[in-house]
C-alpha cells in the first residue's frame, strides 16, 4: 500500500520568537470555499527549531473536470485536479464530508481487493461466494485499523504543527488495486494520501511522515500482546491476529522504503539515524512474524 504526504518546497529564515500557540488550531476543509489565497498567521509560525518557513499553501485536490459518461470507471471517484486553496480555522477534530467519503472509498476498495485475494481472484469468488464474504470480513477487521490509523496518524501529526491535513483517495490507485486482485488474487494498491497544507520545517515534515509507520509498529505490539496472553488460541481471534500482525509489519516496512512518495524518503531527508533505526525495527517485525508467529499461534 502506498501512502504519502504531499507538500511543496519552502524557504527558511531565522527568528527568535517563540512558537505561536495558535498553530495548534486546525483549519476546516478548504475545498468548501475558495475565497482567499493567504494562510493565517498561525501557519506562518509553525516550527519546532526556532526557524520559520515561508508560506507554501498550494497543495490542493479538486474533483472537477473529470471525464463524463463513464460511470464504470468512476466507481471510486474521478482523478483530482490541482488548484490553489485558502486555509480556514476550525476544530482540531474536524473531518470534512469529502474526507470521510474518501476514507470510506479507500477502505471499501482495499477490503474488496483483500477478499479477492482469499479466493484467488474473481473466478474463485464466483465459485465460492461464502469464502469471498467471510475472507473480506476477516481482513476488514484485521487490516482496516492498520490502514486508517496510519493515515490518521499523519493527519493529526500535521495538525499538531498548525497545518491543514486531510486524506484524499486515489481513484486510479483504487481501481488498479481492485482489478489486479480480481484478475490475479494479488493485492498491490495505492489507496491515497494525506494532503498537508501549511508551513513545516524539515524535522516537522519528517515527524509527520514517521507517525504512520510508528502507528503500525504500535498496532503490531498490541497484536503481539494479544498473542502472548493466549487470545490467539481462540479460533476467530487467531484468524484475525495473523493478518493483523502481518499487515502492520508489512505496511510499516513498505512505507519506510526511501523511494518516491513513501514515508521513508521524507524521514531519511530529515535524519539518516532515525530512518535506519526505524527501518531496522520495521524489518525486524517481518522477520519475527516469519520465524515465530505461527508457533505462537499454534499453527
Amino acid at each position: 500500500m502506498l501512502t504519502s504526504i504531499i507538500t511543496t518546497p519552502s524557504t527558511r529564515t531565522d527568528v527568535s520568537e517563540k512558537r505561536d500557540p495558535r498553530s495548534w488550531w486546525i483549519d476546516e476543509d478548504p475545498f468548501d470555499k475558495l475565497e482567499s489565497r493567504r494562510p493565517p498567521p498561525s501557519h506562518s509560525s509553525a516550527r519546532d527549531d526556532s526557524a520559520r518557513r515561508q508560506s507554501h499553501v498550494r497543495v490542493v485536490m479538486s474533483t472537477g473536470g473529470g471525464q463524463g459518461g463513464r460511470p464504470f470507471f468512476r466507481v471510486f471517484g474521478e482523478e483530482p485536479m490541482a488548484q490553489s486553496i485558502p486555509v480556514h480555522k476550525g476544530s482540531i477534530w474536524h473531518f470534512s464530508q469529502i474526507e470521510v467519503e474518501h476514507l470510506i472509498q479507500a477502505t471499501m476498495a482495499f477490503t474488496i481487493a483483500l477478499a479477492f485475494m482469499t479466493t484467488g481472484g474473481v473466478f474463485g469468488a464466483i465459485n465460492n461466494i461464502g469464502a469471498f464474504i467471510i475472507g473480506g470480513a476477516i481482513y476488514f477487521i484485521a487490516l482496516s485499523p492498520a490502514f486508517v490509523l496510519h493515515e490518521l496518524a499523519h493527519k493529526f501529526s500535521a495538525r499538531k504543527y498548525g497545518c491543514w491535513a486531510e486524506f484524499r483517495a486515489s481513484p486510479s490507485g483504487l481501481r488498479f488495486g481492485v482489478f489486479l486482485a480480481a484478475l490475479t488474487g494479488i493485492v498491490f494498491m495505492a489507496p491515497g494520501a494525506v494532503m498537508v497544507v501549511g508551513n513545516t520545517t524539515k524535522s516537522q515534515f519528517g515527524k509527520i511522515a514517521l507517525a504512520g509507520p510508528v502507528t503500525n509498529v504500535a498496532l503490531w505490539l498490541a497484536g503481539l500482546l494479544a498473542v502472548l496472553i493466549g487470545l490467539g488460541e481462540i479460533s476467530i481471534l487467531g484468524m484475525i491476529l495473523t493478518p493483523w500482525m502481518w499487515g502492520n509489519a508489512v505496511l510499516a516496512t513498505f512505507n519506510m522504503l526511501p523511494f518516491g512518495p513513501l514515508d521513508g524518503r521524507k524521514i531519511k531527508t530529515w535524519s539518516d539515524s532515525i530512518f535506519w533505526t526505524w527501518l531496522i525495527i520495521c524489518v525486524s517485525l517481518v522477520w519475527f512474524n516469519y520465524e515465530f508467529l505461527s508457533g505462537l499461534l499454534g499453527n
